[in-house]
């Protein structure tokens, strides 16, 4: 195995614990650890989306890398403004999710880039 076919497994590896791990924060943030409902509420569902690419991502198609790595913005977008406006746990969550965010969009980029015809 060359080194660039190690990086590019590192890079695909990183982008599906990534993204998986995001998916389990979602569920877990806003079913049980801390919802802005006490009883839940329906932001659970932000987690749907995170299912789009996630058999591409695991699959390693190099299509899905390209439009996941644009798709996952919203997400950090999202964990930047409730870091900064929430409080406690909420705020510790969505730095987390800004974290995960970050490690994707970096593995996406650059798993999308070693992969193209020119660089083969």
């Amino acid at each position: 195995m060359t080194n660039t076919e190690n990086t590019v497994q590192k890079l695909r590896l990183g982008a599906s614990l990534s993204l998986i791990a995001l998916i389990i924060l979602s569920l877990a943030w806003e079913g049980f650890l801390a919802p802005i409902k006490p009883e839940g509420s329906n932001l659970i569902l932000k987690a749907v989306p995170l299912l789009l690419p996630l058999f591409g991502i695991l699959n390693g198609r190099r299509y899905t890398y390209q439009w996941a790595s644009m798709f996952i913005l919203i997400y950090f977008t999202e964990g930047a403004v409730r870091a900064w406006a929430d409080q406690g746990l909420t705020a510790k969550l969505a730095l987390i999710e800004v974290l995960l965010t970050v490690i994707f969009f970096a593995c996406t980029i650059f798993y999308a880039k070693l992969t193209r015809v020119s660089a083969k």
